[in-house]
Order: structure tokens, then C-alpha cells, then sequence
């Protein structure tokens, strides 16, 4: 099956909605986890969620990327420049930058979330969008581009795989940098 990469502009805002569901994916997040701090998060709704990400696409750039298949979004990636998701930077956090200037850098991106349609997990969509967005990266200015994807899953459908399979960003040629939560290394791709 072919997949077809895409970034996430408004135009395909219904097709972003479709993917995410009702529920908003993860309980309702609509990929606001790393945007919000966590007193936010705790006093937010799906719907405050939902209208923060749309808010967020629409005033551009996109935030990340959707795979399609068949003309329906299968799958989703957030990426962009670290500054963008702030928590993703919160010092306590694995995904804490090695060097703090990094958070402001806008040449030092962060690969944060995916999310892949029920059906089409299983078949590859996330390293599609991987591969999709190291090229995304390069035409955007990105000089390095990190991820704090998770080691080990008993469970393939674990909530925990939100940050991506560790063997997905070794495939694609990042490098561990430091682990500083166990099975979550910070991994890195210089582009």
C-alpha cells in the first residue's frame, strides 16, 4: 500500500479531526501534552485540547505531518523546532535537551508524538513518517533533529508508544545521546 506524507496545514484540518476521533486521541490530548504545562493539561478538555491544537495549525507552521493512504490519514507525527513544545524541554523531563540553548534553537527540531489509525498499525506508517520527517526537517532549516522514544513495550497497542519505538529512530540513523529515564533514551539525527 502506498503511503503519502503531508504537512499538516489547515486544508487538511477535517482530515486531522477524522484521524484523532471523537475521543481525540490519547484520552482526549489532540497532541497537546508536550504544548501545555501540566497545570494546563489538568484543567483543560478535550475540547479546550482540540481547539488549541486547531488554533495552533491554523496560525502555522504546520506542526507536523500526516500519513495518508487510500486518501485517508492513517497516521500522525508532531515535529517541528523544540521551542514549539515546550514541555518537551521541561529540565525534568528525559526529553530534556543536553545543551539548554537547544530549546530555543530554531535549527533543533524535536520528533514529540505519533498517532496510527487502529488499522494500520503494523504496517510501517511510523517509519514512513520518520523518513518523511528528517526530509521535513532538512528543507525547514533543521541542523539536528531529537527524539525520546520509548526501548521496550510488552504491549503493542501501549499508550507509551505516543513517543515512538526506539528501533524505528535506529533505523533511521539517530543516535543515543543520554538515557536518563530507563527505556526512554534521548536520540539524536544530525542532518
Amino acid at each position: 500500500m502506498s503511503t503519502t506524507i503531508a504537512p499538516l496545514a489547515p486544508e487538511l484540518w477535517a482530515d486531522f479531526e477524522d484521524l484523532f476521533g471523537k475521543q481525540g486521541a490519547c484520552y482526549g490530548c489532540w497532541c497537546t501534552h508536550f504544548r501545555l504545562a501540566p497545570a494546563m493539561r489538568r484543567e483543560s478538555s478535550r475540547e479546550r485540547n482540540k481547539d488549541h491544537i486547531k488554533a495552533r495549525i491554523e496560525a502555522g507552521p504546520p506542526p507536523g505531518l500526516l500519513a495518508f493512504e487510500d486518501g485517508q490519514a492513517v497516521g500522525w507525527m508532531q515535529i517541528g523546532p523544540r521551542a514549539d513544545v515546550p514541555e518537551w524541554n521541561n529540565q525534568g523531563r528525559g526529553s530534556a535537551p543536553v545543551d539548554p540553548a537547544d530549546a530555543t534553537d530554531p535549527a533543533v527540531w524535536a520528533i514529540s508524538c505519533f498517532f496510527i489509525r487502529s488499522k494500520a498499525r503494523g504496517r510501517g506508517v511510523t517509519h514512513r513518517l520518520v523518513e518523511g520527517g528528517i526530509d521535513f526537517a532538512r528543507k525547514n532549516g533543521a541542523r539536528l533533529l531529537e527524539a525520546c522514544p520509548i526501548d521496550l513495550s510488552r504491549d503493542s497497542r501501549s499508550i507509551g508508544l505516543f513517543v515512538g519505538s526506539s528501533r524505528v529512530f535506529e533505523k533511521a540513523g539517530f543516535e543515543r545521546l543520554v538515557e536518563r529515564k530507563a527505556g526512554r533514551p534521548l536520540m539524536r539525527l544530525v542532518l
